[in-house]
């Protein structure tokens, strides 16, 4: 584990903060968006927020955040005066990227981690595609208005000509076609004729505004592909500016919540708008943009398009690997819903950017799998350990979990050979260290507690011709038995784990640590396949307690001592146990 690289100063919130909060509160108080029917003449709820991921990829930890935030703002308002609802609505103009697969996948992601789009009833789940004829009318309508002209410049060419903050933007050669000479235009783009980037279809606001996305934005443009849902009958697609803007308008979202990358792009949102509610195809009160700072997440990447270079090169072993910072792989590495709301709860909602530690994460799971996640006793590193004097076999037991008393007790064997870790042995002990150690001269082997058993004593131990220690050897003492008077005769510092080398079920453990060695690999300019970390993944054999093959897929456990594992969700069964560190009991990073 590489534990020599400082991290960026990080911060989670001492106070969590949710500005959106206060802006939500007083446009409720204002009755901003009282009164509002939709088409079937039904009350809207005041507040009325939407996901809308891209379905060109697996959602990630970050996009859990905004989850988190919109459809728990729409949950929260739900119980309040006025209601609230949150819709699922899938952006899907680029059919080039877009599959079913991870339709699927996003759907399933949101409704794993605890929300879902039905109120009073009613699924909200819609589609960007579900509107492509009204954009299309929209569209024309901004042309007849001659806010809109159709460019046959170059993609280059469109790209040079808008200049940059020091250097105004160009007017395209094309910008003063007539209206009815850009509507036939755009009429043939939709008809098929043209090849893909021979035409686009441009707002015309200002080539010279100092906002450069207000510089003639490109809304449409020819692509001759499959679409997953429309098949072929589009050629023409809108761009996410144009098109987002209104979806927000036609589903009667009240606050459109993005994050901080498009505050840029929040005043062609309202010129969009404003625009069509002019011309009379929108009518007010129109929906509202608000932007917050985005999860910056240390030791992961939370860019679609580094994580799809990972998975293609196969630098990890598909999107639900456990190392990967998607929804899907951090449920298979053991992390539960709770947790991750937990997690955005305390990280807070700001307008300002910074860098969270990956351990507040790792915290936020601990403290959900502590009061539920049953007990479990494994050995990692097994070392062969003889009691010379015990023969037969004693009954010893433990609570399924020491604050739920009522969840019952889980029974396991003492027998004369166990499994111990390898780590409670050293043959020549440092100072300080308090487990199993020979007898030295004339001083006696060290005094250990067998957790939940017998006081024992050691004896001596066994090496093979390389010089590594094989078998220790001990003795029991028969009146020292855990929960008997007896025990309480004996004084010892040490208490190590172990099981039944006969009755052990014996395990495929994987442990899983940090995908990258960097906090930041994907800041700057940084190769992230550089910085991978070699020790992420190893896979060992290990015992564990014999109530541990009642285990089921994806079901929790704390191995004591270890930390927190899974029975993975996809190879685990009953003949081929599969377990996955999912945390360690402390933070292993941490300095």
């Amino acid at each position: 584990m590489t534990k020599d690289l400082t991290p960026p100063k990080t911060s989670a919130p001492a106070e969590v903060s949710n500005f959106l909060r206060q802006i939500i509160d007083s446009d409720c108080a204002s009755d901003h968006y009282a009164n509002r029917t939709d088409f079937q003449g039904v009350t809207l709820p005041l507040v009325i927020t939407r996901f809308p991921p891209e379905p060109n990829g697996y959602l990630h930890v970050g996009h859990a955040k905004s989850i988190c935030l919109n459809f728990g703002l729409a949950r929260d308002y739900d119980l309040m005066s006025g209601g609230g609802r949150c819709h699922l609505r899938f952006d899907d103009t680029n059919p080039s990227k877009e599959e079913t697969e991870y339709v699927e996948s996003i759907i399933d992601s949101v409704r794993w981690l605890g929300f879902d789009w039905i109120h009073q009833a009613k699924e909200n789940l819609y589609y960007a595609s579900n509107y492509f004829t009204q954009l299309y009318q929209f569209a024309e309508i901004l042309i007849q208005r001659n806010k809109a002209y159709v460019d046959s410049q170059s993609a280059e060419d469109i790209q040079k000509n808008r200049g940059n903050f020091s250097q105004l933007g160009i007017p395209s050669p094309f910008r003063e076609r007539s209206s009815d000479e850009n509507l036939a235009l755009f009429r043939q783009m939709k008809s098929g004729i043209f090849k893909d980037g021979e035409h686009v279809l441009r707002l015309k606001i200002d080539m010279s505004h100092p906002n450069i996305v207000l510089r003639d934005p490109v809304i449409y443009r020819i692509r001759h592909a499959h679409h997953h849902r429309t098949g072929n009958e589009w050629c023409i697609y809108p761009l996410y500016d144009f098109t987002h803007c209104i979806s927000d308008a036609l589903e009667n979202i009240t606050h459109s919540i993005c994050t901080l990358e498009f505050e840029n792009n929040r005043p062609l949102y309202d010129w969009v708008l404003n625009e069509l509610k002019e011309a009379g195809a929108l009518k007010a009160p129109l929906p509202k943009q608000y932007e917050f700072a985005r999860l910056n997440l240390t030791y992961a990447l939370t860019s679609k398009r580094k994580l799809l270079q990972l998975v293609s090169e196969r630098h990890v072993e598909g999107w639900d690997d456990p190392r990967m910072p998607t929804i899907v792989g951090l449920r298979r590495r053991g992390y539960t819903p709770q947790s991750i709301q937990l997690f955005c709860e305390r990280i807070g909602v700001s307008k300002a950017d910074s860098w969270i530690d990956m351990s507040i994460l790792e915290q936020a799971l601990r403290d959900d799998l502590d009061p539920k996640a049953i007990r479990a006793i494994a050995v990692l590193k097994p070392l062969k350990l003889i009691l010379e004097n015990f023969s037969g076999i004693e009954s010893c037991s433990a609570p399924r979990h020491p604050h739920h008393e009522d969840w019952g007790r889980r029974e396991f064997p003492l027998t004369q050979e166990l499994w111990i870790e390898a780590d409670d042995f050293m043959a020549n002990p440092v100072k300080g260290f308090f487990r199993l150690y020979p007898p030295i001269g004339d001083t006696p082997g060290s005094r250990v507690r067998l957790r939940y058993g017998f006081v024992i004593e050691c004896t001596g131990f066994e090496t093979n011709p390389s010089g590594e220690v094989t078998t220790v050897f001990a003795k029991y003492f028969a009146d020292s038995k855990s929960g008997t008077p007896g025990a309480d005769n004996y004084k010892v510092k040490g208490n190590i784990h172990w099981v039944s080398a006969e009755h052990a079920i014996l395990a495929e453990v994987r442990l899983y640590d940090r995908l990258f060695t960097d906090p930041q690999p994907g800041s700057g300019d940084k190769d992230c396949v550089a910085l991978l970390n070699p020790d992420s993944k190893k896979i060992i054999s290990a015992y564990l307690e014999p109530s541990s093959k009642e285990a089921l897929p994806d079901q929790k456990f704390q191995f004591e001592r270890h930390g927190y594992f899974v029975a993975d969700r996809i190879d685990h069964s009953a003949t081929h146990p599969v377990f996955n560190l999912a945390v360690g009991l402390k933070d292993q990073w941490k300095k």
